[in-house]
């Protein structure tokens, strides 16, 4: 595990993060000699694609979505 001065890291922050993503090494911060805190690399998340991403979530029925509401008002229903 390779091991950092705060000061160091706070320096250079960002690049220091995008080395640990990269490289997948954990990062120790060290205050004054002593571990302040450890820098993991995030685990990574599948992509998952939009289409038919909702499928299996839908509750409920289908059913006759213009018979609840009634023939009177609605002409494509009267032939």
């Amino acid at each position: 595990m390779e091991h950092m001065d705060v000061s160091e890291f706070q320096s250079a922050c960002l690049e220091t993060l995008e080395r640990v993503r990269q490289t997948g090494e954990p990062l120790e911060i060290l205050k004054e000699g002593q571990p302040v805190a450890v820098v993991y690399p995030a685990p990574a998340t599948p992509r998952r694609e939009a289409f038919g991403s909702l499928r299996g979530t839908f509750v409920g029925t289908v059913d006759d979505l213009i018979t609840p509401v009634g023939d009177e008002g609605w002409d494509a229903v009267k032939e």
